[in-house]
């Protein structure tokens, strides 16, 4: 069993993908995000979506932040986190403007103070008024602050988005084709938009990232962050303090914190993505936002299986995914690994590994997809290509491994 699955989390989210399996899948099926009718304004021509995500435990890593330093400003990352877990989410259905965004703050009055709460809801507003001038509009109609204590040992702080859209300007996946390269967007590095280095950790993994890189130090003084229930030889079992500094020389030379690197805020691709969308629409055959369940992700939203061949002997066709040209993993990842010595197998399927955004198109279009990228200071690049095949698989190659999830 995974370090990962010891702490009572799971990747692939298997136990939730079963309890929901009986739900409408909405008109899309392949999409990012669930697709529904126009009941709002019960228009054939529109669709409706809502979506729902959060910071995860990363709030934990905050908490744990602002008790050591007394930097309060950490916060203002978490509702960036929570925010853009939804947007990108959205984004990836095609969906980059006019959208309804309310909060969702569950809260131990305790231990989280009032000014916690200031920086959280003041954070989420300074981050629409940014991409607002990008063109892309949030509107924030508040939500829910509740003190519940008994439920919640620090902070969970989720939202939901939602938004009326074309129905002729969603993104399905449902065009990925055998043929199709895959354009990959790092997570990583300092985007036009963004303040300092992003280590490009996301809003998922951060788990085992927490226990896998921190020491037993805060075991021993803050038994409000973790689950008191689990076995020792799982918690806190890494070599670092959050005050400790690193030296960035694979992709950026400067000193950092682990704290910053591990608090990274989630980046949006929301300003890039909302020019490829408007101008480029059509290239694009799918998106993928590489979140939970890392570079696997892909795997949930590849389009079925179809029949080839006459009707006396038909075979069944799949896609399969192909990445040998991902991005040599920041040093985020491989702190991680080197504390928790977890393999590649599991690293690329908790973690983004550097690259959290996936554009499949023609090979003629990728150039464009790249070049966008760029003008916002990302890096991207082909990582890899969708070919047929007699099952749906993916395989990753890195590191002179090749790794095959099916």
């Amino acid at each position: 069993m995974s370090l990962y699955a010891k702490r009572g989390v799971s990747a692939q989210k298997e136990e939730v993908h079963a309890a929901v399996k009986n739900l409408d899948q909405g008109l899309f099926p392949n999409a990012f995000c669930k697709v529904y009718p126009d009941f709002l304004g019960g228009d054939d021509a529109y669709v409706n979506i809502m979506h729902a995500d959060g910071a995860g435990t990363k709030s934990i890593l905050a908490y744990l932040y602002w008790k050591e330093t007394g930097d309060i400003s950490i916060w203002k990352g978490i509702a960036q986190d929570a925010i853009v877990m939804n947007l990108d989410d959205l984004l990836c259905v095609g969906i980059y403007d006019n959208i309804v965004f309310n909060s969702t703050i569950d809260r131990n009055k305790h231990l989280i103070t009032g000014e916690v709460l200031e920086q959280v809801i003041g954070g989420s507003q300074q981050l629409f008024d940014t991409l607002k001038t990008f063109g892309v509009n949030i509107h924030y109609l508040g939500g829910e602050t509740a003190d519940v204590g008994d439920v919640v040992r620090t902070v969970a702080v989720n939202g939901t988005m939602t938004c009326r859209w074309p129905k002729d300007k969603i993104i399905s996946n449902d065009k990925i084709k055998a043929g199709d390269v895959i354009v990959g967007f790092a997570s990583f590095g300092q985007a036009s938009y963004e303040t300092e280095y992003n280590s490009g950790i996301g809003s998922n993994g951060l788990t085992s990232a927490r226990h896998d890189v921190l020491g037993k130090f805060y075991a021993d003084n803050f038994k409000e962050s973790y689950n008191t229930g689990l076995a020792d030889d799982v918690v806190y079992i890494g070599k670092h303090k959050l005050t400790d500094t690193v030296q960035l020389t694979t992709h950026h030379s400067q000193l950092t914190t682990v704290g910053k690197l591990l608090l990274s805020p989630t980046r949006t691709f929301a300003p890039v993505l909302s020019v490829l969308l408007k101008e480029h629409f059509e290239k694009i055959h799918g998106l993928i936002h590489c979140s939970g369940g890392g570079q696997t992700k892909c795997m949930k939203y590849l389009p079925e299986a179809w029949s080839d061949g006459a009707s006396d002997h038909v075979t069944k066709r799949y896609l399969k995914v192909i990445k040998d040209n991902l991005f040599d993993a920041p040093e985020i990842f491989n702190i991680i690994q080197q504390n928790s010595g977890s393999n590649n197998r599991e690293m690329y399927e908790v973690f983004n590994m550097g690259c959290r955004l996936e554009i499949y198109c023609d090979a003629a279009d990728a150039a464009t997809m790249i070049a966008a990228a760029n003008q916002f200071g990302i890096a991207a690049q082909v990582i890899g290509r969708v070919e047929e095949s007699d099952k749906k698989e993916l395989v990753i190659k890195v590191k002179g491994e090749e790794i095959v999830y099916g």
